[in-house]
Parts: C-alpha cells; sequence; structure tokens
C-alpha cells in the first residue's frame, strides 16, 4: 500500500477469490469502497504522482515484468513506460515529478535507474558488485535509500530472508553509504518510507 503525497488517498494492491491476479486500487484514507484502477493482471502498486493524478505500477504483460503509469481516478489507459528485457521494478515518482526511479536488470546485474515521467531519459545511477532494489527518495529530493543484495542471489530475485544492505545515495548518483546490515529483503522496504521531515525511514 502506498499513501498519496497529500496523504488524502490510499492505493494498494489486492487479489481476491474471484481474481487470482493481483490489481491496483484506490481508496480515501477515511476509508470506503476500494475503486479498481488496473484491468489487467498482475499488477503491482508502487507508487503516486506528486500531483495526484497518475500511480506507477509494475505489471507482467506478455511474459515481461515492466513499468506501467495509469490515471489514479481510473478513467485512462495504461502506458508502458520501459520496454527492455529482462525484469523492471520498484517504481516511485520523486517528489518534485522530475522522475521516476526504478530499478532494472538490463544491464547483467539489478541496478537503480530512473526517467522521466513519460519514460524517456532512462539512466542507470549504480553499478556495483550488489544488486540494488527498491530506490526511494528523501522528501527534499536529495537522496535515495535502497535495498542491496549480495552476488549470491540472482539479479531477478529477491528473497524474503537474507544478508542485505540499506545504503543511501545522492539522488543524481554518487557516493553511496551503508546505514544498516540485517537480514531481510523482500518486503523490506519495497514502497516509500521517509518520514515527511526526511530524518527517519522504517523498514521491515
Amino acid at each position: 500500500h502506498v499513501m498519496s503525497f497529500d496523504g488524502t488517498m490510499l492505493g494498494l494492491s489486492s487479489s481476491s477469490a474471484n481474481d487470482n491476479a493481483s490489481n491496483v486500487y484506490v481508496v480515501p484514507m477515511t476509508g470506503g469502497e476500494p475503486k479498481r484502477i488496473t484491468q489487467t493482471g498482475p499488477s503491482y502498486l508502487h507508487g503516486w504522482s506528486p500531483d495526484k493524478k497518475n500511480l506507477v505500477f509494475v505489471g507482467q504483460r506478455n511474459g515481461e515484468y515492466d513499468i506501467y503509469k495509469i490515471p489514479s481516478n481510473g478513467s485512462g489507459k495504461e502506458m508502458q513506460l520501459t520496454t527492455a528485457k529482462g525484469l523492471d521494478d520498484g517504481c516511485e515518482y520523486s517528489p518534485d515529478g522530475k522522475y521516476i526511479y526504478f530499478n532494472s536488470v538490463r544491464s547483467g546485474s539489478m541496478q537503480i535507474w530512473r526517467m522521466h515521467p513519460d519514460g524517456s531519459n532512462q539512466e542507470q545511477l549504480t553499478n556495483d558488485k550488489y544488486n540494488n532494489w527498491f530506490a526511494h527518495i528523501s522528501p527534499d529530493n536529495k537522496w535515495i535509500v535502497f535495498i542491496s543484495f549480495g552476488k549470491d542471489v540472482d539479479a531477478s530475485d529477491h528473497p524474503f530472508y537474507k544478508h542485505v544492505y540499506i545504503r543511501l545515495m545522492p539522488a543524481d548518483g554518487g557516493t553511496i553509504k551503508v546505514l544498516a546490515a540485517l537480514y531481510g529483503g523482500q518486503g523490506t522496504m519495497n514502497t516509500p518510507n521517509w518520514s515527511p521531515d526526511g530524518k527517519h525511514i522504517a523498514f521491515i
């Protein structure tokens, strides 16, 4: 589940007995009947645009996992943003709306990338010995935190219980700092996790 930037809406991924594939829904933070946004699954929500008009999610279509965006009011069609072979995942808007950050295995290992909100100018930000997942951007747009798996984990896999690092890097790329070493991985911080003042992150 992911809160909108203004805290008024909640987006979530859910499957049901009638629909085994995950789909994306939105619901007011005050509660109510969730509204289904995606019509094709599996679709896994990762982020809202700062203006609350769009959602970004990872969808499996034609055997490939790619990044898509879709209007959050349910009135429009999904738009495919990545087309590279292999897994693209972990998509999240920067708070200023200038970029969508994501992770991709297209270069041979899982690394952090970013692109413009229309899918253009896709650029790689990390390139090291780790498999890097789920970049989350600080409220002031200056930093990203992400999970790093070792090379003992397949680049396209993110198991839930491995020795991993939570690492911090400037949002434009640069020197990376280890914040924590722990046992975790899948589920540790799949979705946005910075405190509003940018002083803390939450993780599992």
